[in-house]
């Protein structure tokens, strides 16, 4: 029992020490500005695009010439249900790129690269997770050239950032 009351009493000193200051910031303004200076910074950070790095990638290897393939390319009008597997899609056809890039040693390999990562990283390494009903497979879509799948990327990647 002793132990009891002693972790109340500590418990009781620490929410005194604790509530005196927290009133003691709020009068204080530099305090006042710092704490809002503080939540503004976490707010601009959490609405950063988790796809931005993706973006830039994509933009660098779009006018890519090494880079020949038709790949299976997702519609940008899918239902909002099938968004992740949408993007997982053009993330899986990344690799497609990405050894084509290694047989013709192309000069945007390492951008391809970033881009598969950066999917697998980005989606929790779902990339190989099974599809819903509703949704189509990869396969099921039509076969588009280099320049098309990237501009669909892009788009899908846009509209994942908003």
């Amino acid at each position: 029992q002793k132990t009891y009351l002693k972790s109340i009493c500590l418990q009781y000193q620490l929410y005194l020490l604790l509530d005196s200051h927290f009133f003691c910031l709020l009068k204080n303004e530099m305090a006042l500005i710092i704490i809002f200076l503080c939540a503004y910074i976490l707010k601009t950070a959490a609405g950063h695009c988790k796809w931005a790095e993706v973006l830039k990638d994509l933009e660098h290897i779009k006018t890519c010439k090494d880079i020949d393939v038709s790949l299976y390319t997702a519609n940008t009008d899918e239902d909002v249900k099938c968004q992740e597997l949408v993007m997982r899609c053009f993330f899986l056809e990344t690799k497609v790129i990405l050894q084509e890039c290694l047989i013709k040693n192309c000069s945007k390999t390492q951008d391809v690269l970033n881009i598969w990562k950066n999917g697998n990283a980005g989606l929790g390494n779902k990339l190989n997770s099974t599809t819903s009903a509703k949704c189509k497979e990869c396969e099921e879509y039509e076969e588009k050239n280099f320049t098309e799948f990237i501009q669909s990327f892009v788009k899908v990647i846009q509209r994942a950032c908003k």
